[in-house]
């Protein structure tokens, strides 16, 4: 009989497309993989790994059998996820990503709520740009990732995921307080067009929406400065070296010298948290949505600008 760990090591090579980045994945050795890949090998009586330059390739066997391995470990999957239904305790464990600015505007309070209603219930945070945790929800490395999109530019939903909305969360504008606009009570975006603006990194989703609502009102965008928390960022509004357009969950300590500004049409930011079909009745994802949503902060509230949904 095929072993799981086995298949589940042959997937991840599949997936990662090296015996190393399947190892960092599977928080494993790259030994500990190749003699799982060994034994599949002897089990099975095929060769499944060839040599292709410095790296591998998987034989045709391998990837007949890497399809089959998929569809195996989707439905280990869902019977845990039926499991825990029948059961309806929230346990396990519960591997999550989620973006900086929700790691500290709504993490900590949810992580404790958590710990305190449901002991026997692990959850493991790493922060990821929802550029790459949504993928990684969709391959199974991630239980649920807390990811974002901007009202003038949804998020599509990859096949084989769902979501759910935790809160909206409105933007406005952070410039330095000596910007000839820095009084007013509303500003319209394209009243800034020309001016220098500090974003995220480039591999950012921040940074890719910033530069097309810039464009979309015909402002070729000039960002001189680059900084992934806004934190820092507003830092160097305060220094006066740019513009920031800041949500409101995001919104730190604000330093002297910026002034927030509202927008007088509104951005905002819806923040989910997504999951596989197959985990759907998991009662610990639920749960982790439950006290996501009750962790959104009352200064987030309907007159702060983030709407609980």
């Amino acid at each position: 009989m095929l072993d799981l760990e086995r298949l589940r090591a042959l997937h991840s090579v599949a997936t990662y497309g090296s015996v190393s980045a399947a190892a960092d994945v599977l928080h494993v050795t790259t030994s500990a993989v190749s003699q799982q890949l060994a034994k599949l090998e002897r089990e099975t009586g095929q060769k499944l790994l060839e040599r292709n330059g410095r790296g591998v390739r998987l034989t045709d066997a391998a990837e007949l059998l890497v399809a089959h391995a998929e569809r195996i470990l989707s439905l280990v999957e869902q019977a845990q996820a039926d499991l825990e239904a029948h059961r309806g305790s929230v346990v396990g464990q519960l591997t999550v990503a989620s973006f900086p600015t929700a790691i500290r505007g709504l993490m900590p309070a949810a992580l404790r709520a958590l710990r305190a209603d449901h002991p026997d219930l692990r959850v493991l945070l790493r922060e990821e740009d929802p550029m790459r945790s949504m993928p990684l929800v969709q391959r199974g490395d991630l239980d649920m990732a807390v990811v974002q999109d901007w009202n003038n530019e949804p998020l599509p939903l990859p096949e084989g995921l769902h979501k759910g909305v935790i809160c909206e969360d409105v933007a406005d504008a952070a410039l330095p307080a000596g910007h000839d606009l820095a009084g007013r009570e509303t500003i319209d975006l394209k009243e800034l067009a020309g001016d220098p603006w500090i974003s995220s990194s480039p591999d950012s989703i921040c940074c890719d929406w910033l530069l097309r609502t810039l464009r979309a009102i015909d402002s070729e965008p000039r960002i001189d400065h680059m900084a992934y928390e806004f934190a820092t960022q507003l830092s160097l509004v305060a220094a006066g070296l740019g513009n920031v357009i800041l949500p409101r969950l995001g919104r730190c300590d604000v330093p002297p010298g910026v002034a927030i500004v509202p927008l007088s049409a509104p951005l905002s930011r819806r923040v989910y948290a997504v999951w596989r079909e197959e985990a759907a009745r998991r009662p610990a994802i639920r749960a982790a949505v439950t006290a996501l949503r009750a962790a959104v902060p009352a200064g987030c509230g309907e007159e702060a600008g983030a709407r609980v949904i």
